[in-house]
């Protein structure tokens, strides 16, 4: 599924060097704003230890994981709704999108000078979320011009929409995101076509340096957990630089490397699932001796659906899904196992798939 998270975060808060160690990129990385200009794109493995063991179980000729796509957004700066800087790029390469992952200076260092001269995380997060904030202003008060008319007129589509606008302006003028309004499933609808940026989920990431990093965090941690926790957001903690060098480790490096760190789980293992979970994305997968797969779908979606992930032929002559949860796999041993303790489902169109799904679609064209 093609749904990308953009890193955004003022200049020299260390976000190249996240993306560099997210994809291994190269991306260029410079002590100055605007390093980065058009937007990189990097495709990144999902972790999920469960592959590995239906890897172990099945035996396959090969693996393939999910992945998922981060985009390296250009640095931001005050005025860019009004494109000061680069804000006119930053936000029109923002609005393509499905999430923001919005990385916030924490950490001290007078040979990386910050752009406004101090390291303040909360004046770093309203330099953003108000520039956004007034890009959608704009565009609300655009539109409620075009309807409001048609509104008076008791158009009744116009008429709804007006009200949702009306809710939507009267956040954004309190200086909240429009993720904050609650929308009815209609309602959301209706605004989906304006691609409002502050409706996009979020996701803070603080980066700190390696000493508060095994410290567990610092002060200025605790500012942006304190901030996040109002809008009902995630915050990952980790260190740019750190997780730089462990991208360039193979996996018995990595692992010394961590456990000589004393830290359980790289970080970007920790933030790659965060953004996952951010869009509202799970995994399910199909596993025989040709290929143990992993594939991506969104919460939600039926088994038809989910078997046209994989070619739209399977989707279009869906005639059942042969589904056992991979918990149950993993303690029967094998698919056979699994059959004879009744583990196998045998499921319809109507079937909500589930995480940890392991399936085999039967289809006819």
């Amino acid at each position: 599924m093609a749904l990308t998270t953009g890193i955004v975060g003022l200049p020299n808060v260390g976000k190249s060097t996240l993306f560099n160690a997210i994809t291994q990129a190269g991306a260029e990385s410079a002590n100055y704003p605007f390093c980065t200009i058009d937007p990189n794109v990097g495709i990144v493995e999902v972790p999920d230890h469960r592959l590995q063991k239906l890897t172990e179980l099945v035996q396959p000729k090969k693996t393939v994981p999910t992945h998922f796509e981060f985009t390296d957004i250009a640095g931001i700066v005050k005025g860019a709704s009004k494109g000061e800087g680069l804000g006119n790029k930053f936000l029109s390469h923002i609005r393509q999108v499905d999430a923001i992952l919005q990385v916030v200076r924490c950490f001290e260092d007078e040979n990386i000078t910050h752009v406004s001269g101090k390291v303040d995380p909360i004046d770093d997060i309203e330099v953003i979320n108000l520039e956004l904030i007034f890009a959608d202003m704009e565009t609300v008060e655009k539109r409620l011009v075009r309807v409001e008319k048609l509104a008076k007129a008791k158009d009744k589509e116009a008429v709804a929409e007006h009200e949702v606008l009306v809710k939507l302006k009267e956040a954004l003028l309190q200086e909240l995101p429009a993720r904050s309004v609650e929308l009815t499933p209609e309602e959301k609808k209706i605004v989906h076509g304006l691609h409002l940026l502050t409706m996009k989920p979020i996701l803070y990431v603080a980066n700190v340096s390696e000493e508060d990093l095994l410290e567990g965090g610092n002060q200025y941690v605790d500012q942006v957990k304190e901030y996040a926790a109002r809008e009902n957001a995630e915050v990952i903690v980790i260190c740019a630089k750190v997780e730089e060098e462990i991208a360039e480790l193979d996996d018995e490096e990595k692992k010394a490397f961590l456990e000589e760190l004393g830290i359980e789980e790289a970080g970007l293992d920790q933030l790659i699932r965060a953004s996952y979970s951010l869009l509202g994305l799970a995994t399910y997968f199909t596993a025989g001796v040709q290929e143990v797969r992993a594939w991506t779908f969104r919460k939600g979606m039926k088994a038809p659906q989910c078997a046209g992930i994989i070619h739209t032929d399977f989707e279009r002559g869906f005639i059942r899904a042969e589904v056992v949860a991979y918990e149950d796999l993993i303690e029967a041993g094998n698919m056979n196992a699994a059959k004879e303790k009744g583990k196998v489902r045998l499921e319809g169109k109507e079937y909500e798939m589930q995480d940890g799904d392991v399936v085999h679609f039967r289809f006819n064209v």
